[in-house]
């Protein structure tokens, strides 16, 4: 099993001391569980998009409710792809400092997956210009994606090499950011529990995690997330889950009980999908998490 220990180490140098930190012992180290709930702006995709919302109304949206972070994804910053000017991102930083926020991460849309090595050139410029992003507005992470999928006539180990690879040398670009990569599950490349083992057993960054996205496993969900969560750096959970191919409502508080088990240390963004109720959605999740942590 790939040692995750430095990579857990430097997610919670961001995180500092926080009250009512959960502590165990194991052996003769002691770990901090430390859990604290984030807003992911894709909850608000259809408003950013439209108009309906903006990143300052979402930052003071999670203030209000209660939130102690957010995830800012890029996509929202005008101009994306591309990096936004300083002034925008400090100014945002500043908003979410203002309103007693963590910026915990932002996100990318990227693919490694391409069969063109200048594409996937591109694509890792991309996913280092942000990481300059991520560090400038104070963020520990930078979700990224694996990639779409296996190009025709390639087989899923081949281009888990080149992905992997990609993945490192961002990794090790982040690393001088003082940024984790925090690669998706995302139902794409990475479909199963076992695709992420098999990724992660090909990367050799410390600098490297899993954003652990509970809706995006199709088959066992709760066993998935349980085999995968010493990888997690970074959270989606989400109103929904998928078992058996199904789609059925996220029992939170068995998705609350792996993590505590788990000694995770870092933010728990939230993310709900489809447009619609928006607020009231995050509201009832966000409940939903609090109880599932008592």
């Amino acid at each position: 099993m790939k040692n995750f220990g430095g990579a857990f180490f430097f997610i919670c140098l961001f995180l500092g001391n926080i009250a009512g930190a959960q502590v165990r012992t194991v052996g003769n180290i002691n770990e901090r569980s430390v859990v604290k709930v984030a807003l992911n702006f894709y909850s608000f995709n259809a408003p950013l998009m439209e108009g309906g919302e903006t990143l300052e109304s979402v930052i003071d949206f999670a203030a209000s409710v209660g939130f102690a972070g957010v995830d800012i994804t890029g996509y929202y910053f005008a101009g994306y792809p591309a990096a936004p000017a300083d002034g925008e991102i400090y100014r945002i930083k500043y908003h979410a400092f203002r309103r007693g926020l963590e910026i915990c991460g932002t996100g990318v849309r990227n693919d490694f997956a391409l069969a063109d090595s200048a594409a996937r050139a591109r694509e890792r410029r991309l996913v280092k210009e942000w990481v300059v992003v991520a560090a400038k507005l104070g963020a520990s992470t930078l979700r990224i994606f694996s990639g779409g999928g296996v190009p025709e006539g390639y087989e899923w180990v081949e281009v888990a090499r080149w992905v992997a690879a990609d993945i490192d040398e961002c990794a090790e670009f982040a690393k001088g950011y003082g940024v984790v990569l925090a690669v998706q599950n995302h139902n794409d490349f990475l479909r199963t529990a076992e695709d992420v083992e098999r990724l992660f057993g090909l990367i050799r960054s410390d600098a490297v995690g899993l954003m652990l996205d509970v809706g995006s496993f199709r088959s066992d969900p709760y066993g998935e997330v349980e085999r995968t969560v010493r990888y997690a750096v970074s959270w989606q959970i989400k109103e929904t889950l998928f078992v058996g191919g199904v789609e059925a409502k996220t029992d939170v508080s068995r998705i609350m009980s792996i993590i505590r088990d788990s000694g995770y240390c870092g933010c728990l963004p939230v993310e709900i999908i489809g447009r619609g109720n928006e607020r009231e959605r995050v509201r009832a999740l966000f409940g939903e998490i609090g109880r599932g942590l008592k």
